[in-house]
């Protein structure tokens, strides 16, 4: 009868960690302890008593851990008061059924250890009566359970069943093991600092494409895909800035390259040099570097040859022609797109 009942216990603890917030694995060092009944085999002639264990512990994946058990109880026989000391040390294995999406999980282990018992018995009428009966044996235990995370500590619920190989008892001489129940509940703590989480790597844009080569008519008008001429335009939407910096970089130096020899064949067209920033900052920050980005295309047209007059600006717009919709938080508002100079034709 005592044993259903440690059963139905277990399961209305098992029910009660159900509201658990999920943890994800942490492989620190843990403090644990835990208490409870053991339902002894009745081989023993004993009153089932209760136990209380500490330990250390460690979790070496998300689904294995080790702990490493002092245990001990002190029950008396059902005849007598007198008592059955037992002292335990154990090593238990368990592995861990873990769901990322809830905060609790059922586990499966085995352990081992040595158990010291030492044995009260009727030695009357011996005057040192009672005598006592000390012996270390092996016992090996199977375990259930659940465990629950709270953050930092976590709660278990287990129960296990000892199979303690003692062949030297007196109160029953011609066994060889016992077999007894355990249930308990207990708590783990885990030592140190919670362990940083790993920081993502911000995505890297990857280089605008260049743009295609300039195909031109025999007469030096821009070839279109049906014949010639068309309509001349010069898109320089590639030429790009690094994040809030106003420097040509090689690609848009190469760029630019192109464009000159382009102005310089055709002499009468009239350019407005744009400069656009992200939405990063504050609108008047974006304003200045606008200009700026739009100085640095002009002045490197300037000074290979390309005529100011034929030049207007340099005109900065700031962040008010994004090319890209982006939210205006950081470092979402980040975009190399946006952050260009552009080369419009006026005529």
């Amino acid at each position: 009868m005592k044993k259903k009942l440690l059963c139905c216990a277990l399961l209305g603890a098992l029910g009660a960690a159900q509201a658990v917030v999920a943890q994800d694995y942490d492989d620190r060092w843990y403090v644990s302890a835990s208490a409870g009944q053991i339902g002894f085999d009745s081989k023993r002639e004993l009153k089932d008593a209760a136990f209380g264990t500490i330990g250390l512990g460690k979790f070496f994946s998300p689904r294995w851990s080790v702990d490493f058990d002092l245990t001990y109880t002190n029950p008396r026989f059902e005849a007598n008061e007198l008592l059955w000391s037992m002292y335990g040390a154990s090593v238990t294995g368990r592995y861990h059924f873990r769901n990322a999406d809830r905060g609790w999980w059922p586990y499966v282990g085995i352990g081992g250890g040595v158990l010291r018992s030492e044995e009260e018995f009727d030695a009357f009428p011996n005057p040192n009566s009672p005598g006592e009966n000390k012996t270390n044996n092996l016992f090996v235990q199977p375990v259930v359970g659940l465990q629950a995370s709270y953050g930092r500590a976590s709660g278990r619920a287990e129960l296990g069943y000892r199979f303690d190989f003692n062949d030297s008892s007196v109160a029953a001489p011609t066994r060889d093991r016992f077999s007894d129940l355990l249930l308990s509940v207990g708590i783990t703590i885990a030592l140190g600092p919670e362990p940083a989480k790993p920081v993502e790597p911000e995505p890297v844009a990857p280089p605008p494409p260049p743009p295609p080569p300039v195909q031109y008519c025999p007469d030096g008008s821009v070839m279109g895909p049906d014949g010639c001429p068309v309509p001349l335009t010069i898109d320089l939407r590639g030429v790009n800035f690094d994040f809030d910096r106003a420097t040509l970089r090689p690609d848009a130096i190469a760029i630019l390259n192109e464009a000159i020899e382009i102005l310089k064949k055709y002499p009468d067209l009239r350019v407005e040099v744009a400069g656009h920033t992200d939405l990063c900052g504050p609108e008047s920050y974006n304003q200045r570097l606008s200009e700026s980005r739009a100085r640095a295309v002009y002045e490197y047209l300037t000074s290979n040859g390309i005529s100011a007059s034929r030049l207007v600006g340099p005109v900065g717009y700031g962040e008010s022609r994004p090319l890209e919709p982006t939210p205006q938080t950081f470092p979402a508002c980040k975009s190399e797109t946006n952050r260009r100079t552009e080369l419009n034709v006026q005529n």
